[in-house]
């Protein structure tokens, strides 16, 4: 069972890697903050400054992950095929 299903790629989902250096996933409902900021960290090789959760209306689970300054956002985001 993976911890991530996919990267949310909303309107607002891309003003936040431009602005804020975060990406939001759709994430497991059982998924910890420590579980989550683990798997990113091993999939994609970056660096995880913090981790938001917030379980919404539809029943999903999602997790607001912020990446260091020296991981831009931007870049992580263009090579999930967000951008």
């Amino acid at each position: 069972m993976s911890t991530i299903k996919y990267p949310l790629a909303t309107e607002k989902g891309i003003r936040a890697v431009e602005s804020e250096n975060t990406i939001a996933f759709v994430v497991e409902k059982t998924a910890t903050k420590s579980d989550i900021k683990a798997a990113i960290e091993k999939l994609l090789g970056a660096k995880v400054v913090s981790v938001n959760t917030h379980n919404g209306p539809d029943g999903e689970k999602r997790a607001y992950v912020r990446f260091s300054n020296a991981t831009p956002a931007i870049d992580i985001a263009t090579k999930l095929g967000m951008m």
